[in-house]
């Protein structure tokens, strides 16, 4: 089979700490990690065919630290680097909790289409700014007790008014470690990858979430996962050979 340069990328950054300096642990150690494998495995397989580069980012420091705000330089470094590497091509970014932060402040970086947040960790002071003219998917158990899914609904309030296209995905009887339902978010999160790099069709509701009318409020950007038929997505677009 020829080798083609990337058509696009998906960076993925794990969850960790509101505070730590040292470094994460390696390999099996670092559970946050860990959760995001069976994440990186599906939207590779998914996405293979198509050339997009499937990554995830390296952290210096286990913590967000306050205003040092590690795990964002670390994505935006990424970024840097993915560009000098591969052009200007189209990304999207997958995180979850503290990784998912990241992504949202990170995703004003001119590569950057889409960001797609599990359990995202969403401080009402962050600003969105970052992310006018992005779509933004955040999926949320409705029984997160480590990040609010209120919170999450809020910042999409926000950035939606700021001018981004805003859905949130709501998941019962899951939790912040996306272990019960697994199999739910592992597919959805693919389907939104691929549908939001234009290689699949979205969820209907999602894509009308995404793009309401201009009077609609708040409960219209949010969908119930369990409204969504499986299979989430269906593939339209052909593969390079």
């Amino acid at each position: 089979m020829a080798h083609h340069p990337p058509s696009a990328a998906v960076l993925l950054l794990h969850g960790g700490r509101e505070a730590g300096a040292g470094p994460p642990p390696f390999g099996p150690l670092n559970l946050p990690a860990v959760r995001m494998r069976p994440f990186r495995r599906s939207v590779r397989k998914a996405t293979l065919r198509a050339d997009v580069l499937v990554r995830s980012v390296r952290y210096t420091c286990r913590g967000w630290n306050g205003p040092r705000e590690d795990p964002l330089h670390d994505a935006v470094r990424a970024l840097d680097d993915l560009q000098r590497e591969a052009g200007d091509l189209p990304v999207v970014l997958v995180g979850h909790s503290m990784g998912a932060r990241a992504s949202l402040r990170a995703a004003g970086h001119p590569l950057v289409r889409a960001v797609v947040g599990l359990a995202p960790w969403c401080p009402p002071e962050d600003p969105v700014a970052q992310l006018v003219d992005r779509d933004v998917v955040l999926i949320h158990s409705t029984h997160d007790r480590v990040t609010n899914p209120r919170a999450s609904r809020a910042l999409a309030d926000r950035a939606r008014d700021a001018g981004a296209r805003t859905c949130l995905v709501t998941v019962e009887g899951s939790d912040h470690a996306m272990l019960r339902r697994a199999a739910l978010w592992h597919e959805l999160t693919t389907a939104l990858v691929t549908g939001l790099l234009g290689q699949s069709t979205l969820p209907d509701a999602v894509s009308a979430a995404l793009r309401p009318p201009r009077d609609a409020d708040s409960a219209h950007g949010t969908v119930s996962i369990d409204a969504l038929p499986r299979p989430y997505a269906v593939a339209r677009t052909g593969a390079r050979s």
